[in-house]
C-alpha cells in the first residue's frame, strides 16, 4: 500500500506541475507554484526524482516576469536536478532533457518544435496511431504549401539578375524567409509571407549598402531619398541604389494591390514609415562609424532595435495578416512610447546579433556593437560584456511575459506574432550568426522543416 501512494503521490505531482505550467502561461503562477515548497520555502525534493515533473516546472518557469523571485528559483532548480540527466545515455529522457535545455517551449519555434514532438511522441508507449498520423500528414501538407511559396520567392529573386544589378546583395532570401514563416504559420498566411520575405531580403540589402558599400555621402543621401520617398534630378545616387528602390516601390505596389482589396490601405502608410524609421536607425550608426563614436547603451539599444529590423518586418507581417490587424493594432504599434513587447523583442534580437557576430563585423569594419558599447561604459572584459548582455536578454524576455499577461493589451495573434519572431532569433543565433554563415546550422534547420517530409 505505501508503495502505491507513493506512485501515486508521484502522479499528482507530475499532474499539479503540468496544471502549473499552464497556470504559467496564463499569469497565475505565483501561488500555485508556493504549493510546491516545503515549510522552510525551499522546493520540494520529492520533485526530483520525477523527470517529467521536473521537465514540466523548468518549461513553467520561463513564465516569468520581473520582480518575481519564485519563479526564478523555480528554474534554478529545475535546471540543476536536470542538468545530470543529459550525461545519462541510457535514459530514455536524456534526449529531451538536452534539448528542452537548450530550446524551452516558451522559446521554441513551433514549426520546429511540431517536428521534434512528434518524433518523442511516437516513442511513447501510450501514442495514438491515428492522431499522431493526422500529425504528420498536416505537417507534410503545409511543408508543400511553404515550397511552393519558395518556388515563388527564388524565382522573384533571380528576376532581380542581383550579381549584376546589386553585386555584393547576399544570396540569403531562402533564409529570409524563415522569419515570417516562424512568424506567421497559419496557411492562409501565403501572401503576408512571401511580401515579408521580399522587403526583408531588401532590407537586408540596404543594411550592406550602409555598413559597408556605400560613402558617408552617398548614405546621406540615400537618407534624404528615402525621407522623401522619391528620387528627383538632382539627386546624384549610385546606379545599384536606383534599382534597389524602383525594387521596393515595385513590392510595395504589390502590398498596396493586396491589402486594398480588403479595405486595408491605411496599413501602407505604416509600413512606409517603418521603412524610414530603419533608414533613420541606419544613417545613424553610420554616422558613429565615420566619427569612430561609441555610442551609450542607452543611445545604442534603442537605435539598434530599429536597425536590427523586427518593427519594420512586424509592420509588414501585420499588413498581410487580415482583419485582426486593424487600425488600432496600427495605432497600438507606433505608439510612443512603444509597446513593452515590441522594445523588448525587438532588443532581444539586436543583442543576439551583436554578441554572435559583432567579432566578424568588426574585422570587415562596422559601428560599435552592444558587446563594444558595453565593455567601454563599463570598463569590463568581452567575457564580462557577454554575461551582461545575456542577463539583459533574459530580463527582456520577463518583459515580453508581462504584455502577455491578462489583460491582454492586443489580440493573442498579434501578440504572438512579435513572440514568434523572436524565437527564430533564439532558434539561429542561440550559438553563431546562422544568417551570415548560412551553411552549418540554418541549412541543417532549412532541410528538416522545409525539405524532408516526415515519414508515415
Amino acid at each position: 500500500m505505501h508503495a502505491y501512494l507513493q506512485l501515486v503521490g508521484k502522479r499528482l505531482l507530475t499532474y499539479n506541475i503540468v496544471t502549473l505550467r499552464l497556470l504559467c502561461a496564463t499569469s497565475y503562477h505565483s501561488v500555485a507554484l508556493a504549493k510546491f515548497k516545503d515549510e522552510k520555502g525551499y522546493f520540494n525534493e520529492d520533485v526530483s526524482g520525477d523527470v517529467k515533473g521536473l521537465l514540466s516546472l523548468y518549461e513553467a518557469a520561463y513564465y516569468r516576469v520581473n520582480e518575481e523571485q519564485v519563479l526564478d528559483e523555480a528554474l534554478v532548480f529545475a535546471r540543476t536536478h536536470l542538468e545530470p540527466i543529459t550525461q545519462l545515455d541510457d535514459s530514455p529522457w536524456a534526449s529531451q532533457v538536452r534539448h528542452s535545455l537548450k530550446w524551452p517551449i516558451l522559446k521554441g519555434l513551433p514549426i520546429r518544435e511540431s517536428r521534434h514532438f512528434m518524433s518523442i511522441y511516437q516513442q511513447e508507449e501510450s501514442h495514438n496511431e491515428a492522431i499522431l498520423k493526422l500529425g504528420k500528414l498536416d505537417f507534410n501538407l503545409v511543408q508543400k504549401l511553404h515550397q511552393h511559396e519558395l518556388n515563388i520567392l527564388t524565382k522573384w529573386w533571380m528576376d532581380l539578375d542581383t550579381p549584376t544589378t546589386l553585386p555584393f546583395a547576399r544570396d540569403r532570401v531562402i533564409e529570409c524567409y524563415m522569419w515570417p514563416l516562424g512568424g506567421f504559420m497559419r496557411p492562409d498566411y501565403t501572401t503576408g509571407r512571401i511580401f515579408v520575405t521580399k522587403i526583408t531580403a531588401l532590407v537586408s540589402t540596404l543594411d550592406d549598402i550602409f555598413d559597408v558599400h556605400g560613402t558617408i555621402d552617398e548614405l546621406e543621401s540615400i537618407t534624404k531619398v528615402m525621407e522623401r520617398w522619391e528620387i528627383t534630378d538632382e539627386d546624384v545616387l549610385p546606379s545599384y541604389f536606383k534599382f534597389w528602390f524602383k525594387t521596393l516601390l515595385d513590392v510595395f505596389a504589390e502590398i498596396e494591390a493586396h491589402v486594398s482589396k480588403e479595405g486595408r490601405s491605411l496599413c501602407m502608410e505604416y509600413a512606409m514609415e517603418a521603412v524610414k524609421q530603419i533608414v533613420r536607425a541606419f544613417i545613424k550608426e553610420a554616422r558613429w562609424y565615420n566619427k569612430g563614436y561609441v555610442a551609450t547603451m542607452e543611445e545604442h539599444v534603442p537605435n539598434g532595435y530599429v536597425s536590427i529590423g523586427y518593427p519594420l518586418a512586424i509592420t509588414v507581417v501585420y499588413c498581410g495578416m487580415g482583419e485582426v490587424a486593424s487600425k488600432e493594432v496600427f495605432e497600438w504599434l507606433f505608439s510612443q512610447p512603444n509597446p513593452k513587447i515590441l522594445v523588448a523583442g525587438s532588443s532581444i534580437a539586436r543583442l543576439m546579433d551583436d554578441i554572435v557576430s559583432h567579432e566578424f563585423e568588426q574585422e570587415r569594419g562596422h559601428v560599435a556593437s552592444s558587446v563594444e558599447c558595453y565593455m567601454k561604459q563599463y570598463g569590463v572584459s568581452k567575457q564580462e560584456a557577454y554575461v551582461g548582455l545575456n542577463n539583459l536578454v533574459e530580463k527582456l524576455w520577463k518583459d515580453m511575459n508581462e504584455d502577455l499577461m491578462l489583460p491582454l493589451k492586443a489580440p493573442l495573434p498579434i501578440l504572438m506574432t512579435i513572440v514568434n519572431m523572436v524565437r527564430v532569433m533564439d532558434l539561429l543565433y542561440k550559438d553563431e550568426d546562422t544568417y551570415t554563415h548560412a551553411k552549418t546550422f540554418m541549412k541543417e534547420l532549412l532541410t528538416n522543416i522545409l525539405v524532408d517530409p516526415v515519414p508515415i
